[in-house]
């Protein structure tokens, strides 16, 4: 009887014990999330700056119509995705832009661009159900944003300025880009510098 308590005893103990290690852990899980900074979508060196307006390009599409990338488009915002049929990643990203495309469809319009032979093209937006999206290939296009590596996003916002762009490894990149057009920066980072001066400042 006497040993059936003490293990009751030292059962509860051992719960006890338990219950304050994983509150502490539960601590140091809440200020890593405070300190560690969200990995935003990274911005290469371009030549429309973020905040400047755009200017309209009309191209063809390869469903043989046509869309304007850039410019004021009515209140609606355009999400300017390059990408190649050759990069692994930005098939995988094709989940994504697609879930952003049917969430922001009350403000968003998304293009696919690219460069290279139509045929490669025709056949990948066939085999990866991508009739939806406008395609366009224009090397201009590329050049005019800057863009160096895939896939990359340009986000312009319903003005026709640029709200935010960079590369687009992942969902997170991708909504990244969101997040800065919401609070009106070029990138993530740049958020957290900004929020991170003014945290200095306040402390001063």
């Amino acid at each position: 009887m006497n040993a059936l308590i003490a293990s009751q005893v030292l059962l509860w103990i051992a719960v006890l014990a338990l219950s304050v290690i994983c509150i502490a852990l539960a601590r140091q899980i809440g200020v890593l999330h405070q300190r560690i900074a969200p990995v935003g979508a990274l911005a290469l060196r371009q030549p429309v700056k973020q905040g400047e307006l755009t200017e309209p390009m009309t191209l063809e599409t390869l469903g043989g119509g046509s869309v304007v990338v850039g410019g004021a488009r009515g209140g609606r915002a355009q999400l300017v995705l390059f990408l190649s049929p050759d990069c692994a990643v930005c098939q995988s990203l094709l989940p994504a832009v697609r879930a952003a495309q049917n969430a922001e469809r009350r403000w968003l319009d998304v293009v696919l661009a690219s460069d290279g032979e139509p045929e490669a093209h025709a056949r990948f937006v066939q085999e990866k159900s991508l009739t939806r999206f406008p395609y366009v290939l224009s090397e201009a296009l590329g050049r005019r944003y800057g863009v160096g590596k895939l896939p990359y996003a340009v986000l312009i916002d319903e003005g026709g300025k640029l709200a935010a762009s960079g590369l687009v490894n992942t969902r997170e990149h991708l909504e990244s880009l969101f997040v800065a057009k919401e609070h009106g920066v070029g990138t993530v980072q740049q958020f957290l510098a900004q929020r991170g001066q003014s945290t200095v400042s306040a402390g001063d």
